[in-house]
């Protein structure tokens, strides 16, 4: 009941604020001009499919300077939506845009997915180069996940060797090359894959979003590869006033993967990101860090609460150069949170191509003014060519259920005005690298 409690506080604050927010700070247009898209032939009836009609209204919002793109209430089916230049989109209150079940709704075409690019299925919305381009509004985009996430369990139980490509799934919406992006106040439920996909962008804010998908237990009650934000090789994006509660990673910074990754001219570096005054209800972690990323860097969270994911999540893939450092965490409240630390190893897809292992460096990393009740203090681990350093936790007074810490190969490694279950705590002794391969 008490996290229930705190849960419906926590999620009226938001709300309120995002009203407040809609007032206070006005959206950059490019020109005025309202598309009503129930006035110009799209049917709000949660069956009629709503693609070649909604496209055209984008179209004609485009010929004619630009404007808005006004989703009425109503449910509105479609397949791939792709936007153009100085078309905005509003999902007003009661709005729903959903997406269709049938894969062949979307495209196959050459797209950036899992840290290269490759002939797949395309997202329900599209952008690309849409510099300052708003999403905006109160509805939702549904992306009718279950029968996409059933068609995936369904091909792994049959071949355990299935990966998440195998399976194509569209993700809800796909940004790429755009410059000053917001989107605000959109509620994201249900997607086939990933939910929000940004991919080298800059200056781009995210907030008062919401993102849900299943996320029981496998394998037909949690909604896989459900990221709720996937940062792919973009700078300056500030994620701020959101929730997040889905199968996979809450906030994953990614970029490419592989032995020739920093040679990779579509691997950018993700860095300059600021995650603030958000609430995790369940997912992989408050941010995650790869597993496909090479340099990852000046990344900031503060005011946010967490009531199960784990605080920080770093993955560290023995075939891929990793650089991640400067990450920096402040005032976060755990609220039967899950563990501090999982900086570990990770495997899946595992391919050198021939090549000798690579190296990792991970330094700089603080973890200040953490408060509640949480499970572990977790593990920060490598694998034998990783570099781990400089970790400061700081500030911290927390209830846990279990005082264990598995540490690895970990230089200066500090614990200051750090107390658990009620007792000061030292920083422990280094140990042994754990390797793994």
């Amino acid at each position: 009941m008490k996290r229930l409690i705190v849960l419906f506080v926590l999620c009226s604050i938001i709300k309120a604020n995002a009203v407040a927010n809609s007032k206070e700070h006005p959206f950059i247009k490019v020109n005025d001009t309202r598309y009503n898209i129930s006035e110009r032939g799209a049917i709000g009836d949660g069956k009629t499919l709503n693609t070649q009609a909604i496209q055209l209204v984008i179209e004609e919002c485009a010929q004619k300077g630009g404007g808005t793109i006004v989703f009425p209430k109503g449910v509105f089916v479609s397949g791939a939506l792709f936007l153009k230049r100085g078309v905005n989109v509003e999902l007003q209150e009661g709005a729903v845009l959903k997406g269709s079940t049938n894969i062949n709704d979307y495209p196959k075409l050459n797209t950036r997915i899992e840290g290269h690019f490759e002939p797949w299925r395309v997202a329900l919305i599209n952008g690309d180069s849409l510099d300052h381009l708003r999403i905006t509004g109160s509805g939702i985009l549904d992306g009718s996940g279950e029968p996409f996430w059933k068609e995936f369990y369904s091909r792994r139980e049959a071949d355990n060797k299935t990966t998440n490509l195998n399976v194509e799934r569209p993700r809800l919406t796909f940004i790429q090359h755009s410059k000053d992006v917001k989107i605000s106040g959109i509620t994201f439920l249900n997607s086939g894959f990933w939910n929000l996909h940004i991919y080298n962008c800059q200056d781009v804010i995210i907030e008062y979003c919401r993102f849900h998908a299943p996320s029981g237990p496998k394998p037909y009650n949690q909604a896989p590869s459900s990221d709720g934000i996937d940062v792919d090789g973009s700078q300056s994006i500030a994620i701020r006033h959101c929730f997040f509660s889905v199968g996979d990673d809450c906030i994953a910074l990614k970029g490419s993967k592989g032995p020739f990754a920093m040679q990779d001219p579509g691997s950018l570096p993700v860095e300059n990101i600021e995650i603030s005054d958000c609430i995790f209800e369940a997912g992989g972690g408050i941010v995650t860090v790869g597993s496909e990323a090479t340099i990852v860097r000046n990344v900031t969270i503060q005011r946010c609460t967490t009531l199960r994911p784990t605080v920080l999540r770093l993955k560290l893939r023995p075939d891929t150069p990793q650089q991640y450092e400067n990450i920096t965490m402040n005032d976060i409240t755990l609220v039967d949170g899950g563990a501090i630390f999982k900086v570990s190893p990770w495997t899946q897809y595992f391919d050198l191509k021939g090549q000798a292992p690579p190296k990792a460096l991970v330094r700089n990393i603080k973890i200040s003014n953490v408060h509640g009740k949480g499970n572990s203090l977790g593990e920060i681990t490598g694998h034998s060519l990783a570099t781990i350093s400089d970790i400061l936790v700081e500030n911290v007074d927390i209830a846990l259920k279990s005082t264990d810490f598995r540490l690895g190969n970990v230089q200066n490694l500090r614990f200051k005005n750090v107390r658990v279950n009620g007792k000061p705590m030292p920083a422990p002794e280094r140990k042994p690298s754990v390797a793994k391969k």
